[in-house]
Parts: C-alpha cells; structure tokens; sequence
C-alpha cells in the first residue's frame, strides 16, 4: 500500500500557530507518528506546500498511488483547482483537518472537496492523521 499525505499552506508552521486549534506538533512529528503507526504496513510520501499550483501539480503525478490524505488547509474553503485535479487522478482520498472546522468560523464550514472525498475527518489533531491511514490501511484492495 502506498499513500501519499499532502498538507497546504501554513501547517509548515504547526507547533509555532495556534496551538488552541492546531496543537504543538510540528508538521515533521506528525509524519514521524504516522510512518511508526504505519508500522512497514504503508508505504508513505509526504508533500507539503504554500502554494496551490504546487499542491495540483502533486495531485496530477499521483498515478500510482493507493491513496491521498490531503489537509488542504485554507485551500479547502477556496480551490476549485484542487478539487478539480483529485477528479482528474481518481486516487480515493480521505479530507483530513486538524481542527474541527465547524466549530470555527463560517468560512471553515465549506468545502470544495468533501462531497468527492472518500470521507472527512475533523478536530482530532494529528490522529485525524492516523484515522485516514487507518482507514486506508484496513481497506480491502
């Protein structure tokens, strides 16, 4: 099983913003957590960046994968771009968000991708994280 993990704007600064909402780890504890919770069973990339063309541009070399988790980020709420690239690849993806988005403000409550997306999972910090990998690692190929 191979999967890749992308993570959009500013979680590079995660452990430094908003702990209230985001936490302490940093983005690098997280990936740490996850390939141990992986355990050899997955094998994972990680991909992050601030930019959205960077991010569809990852999603477009996907081939190959058995899944994306992908915390969007900001984009989210915003990128048509995005959404339209996970079509494109057909890679199931699950939405992950660190914080619950629907306890925050409006804007946070719309998603682009989420009626495409396998699943969403929210507002438990890194194990949203583990949760996708859980899910994906437990489906039947």
């Amino acid at each position: 099983m191979k999967l890749l993990i992308i993570n959009g704007p500013n979680l590079n600064m995660l452990g430094r913003r908003e702990s209230a909402h985001y936490g302490t780890l940093t983005l690098t504890d997280i990936n740490t957590k996850l390939i141990e919770r992986a355990d050899g069973r997955a094998e994972l990339e990680f991909f992050q960046s601030n930019h959205e063309g960077a991010i569809t541009d990852r999603i477009q070399l996907s081939s190959g994968f058995d899944g994306i988790i992908i915390n969007a980020g900001a984009y989210t709420h915003t990128s048509i771009a995005i959404r339209d690239a996970l079509l494109a690849v057909k890679v199931p993806f699950v939405e992950v968000h660190l914080s619950n988005v629907y306890a925050r403000e409006d804007f946070r409550h719309k998603s682009y991708l989420s009626d495409i997306a396998r699943g969403v999972i929210a507002g438990f910090g890194w194990m949203s994280y583990a949760l996708a990998l859980e899910f994906f690692m437990s489906e039947p190929k």
